[in-house]
């Protein structure tokens, strides 16, 4: 432990500026409470999930598993920018020996964590994708859009045939080529870390 009394003092100036990362914290608190929303969503589609899984085909099941699915993955993704983000950029968390610290968070940094966004990007995207090739499965033409889909848009309203254009085609393609770009970009910082890393250790 150091004496605070032999940490430098800082000027006006420099203590303002490096104090101004607080003003960060408010943006953790609200993806905190982003969290929160997504406890609940996720509650709601599970008692959906239950309540009506009599009645629910099995493309339909998968559907709705795949959606509880991106749903935990998207709330990973917030916990590793909170907890990782805070400890980064804010203040430390103080977690050295504590039995619940994430085992990532102790050599966490600004390239570490850029790649593990990247990758829970990308595991976000694949679960997109993959429910948008389900539901286009082995339907054809120009939209794909099943007899449960064109009902729902008929009983709810134009708002759901957003669901249906993203299965047109071209909608597929794109979100294909999207999910492509990703997987290039993570590979790009990954690509870019290692030879971060290289340059350290040789300079070492």
């Amino acid at each position: 432990m150091h004496d605070s009394s032999s940490r430098p003092r800082l000027g006006p100036l420099p203590w303002l500026i490096f104090g101004s990362r607080w003003l960060q914290l408010p943006l953790y608190l609200g993806l905190i409470a982003a969290q929160c929303v997504y406890v609940f969503l996720f509650a709601k589609e599970l008692w959906h999930l239950i309540h009506k899984a009599p009645s629910l085909g099995e493309q339909e099941i998968m559907l709705i598993v795949l959606g509880l699915i991106d749903v935990v993955m998207i709330s990973n993704l917030l916990v590793m920018v909170i907890v990782g983000g805070y400890e980064t950029f804010v203040s430390r968390l103080r977690l050295e020996n504590h039995p619940d610290q994430p085992e990532w968070l102790s050599h966490v940094n600004a390239s570490v964590l850029k790649v593990k966004l990247a990758m829970a990007i990308i595991g976000i995207s694949s679960i997109h994708l993959l429910k948008t090739f389900i539901a286009a499965g082995a339907l054809t033409g120009l939209p794909f859009c099943s007899a449960e889909m064109l009902a729902s848009i008929a009983e709810n309203g134009p708002g759901n045939a957003l669901k249906c254009a993203a299965l047109t085609p071209v909608g597929v393609m794109w979100q294909t080529i999207i999910h492509l770009v990703f997987i290039v970009s993570a590979i790009g910082i990954a690509w870019t870390d290692r030879l971060m890393q290289s340059a350290k250790r040789e300079e070492h």
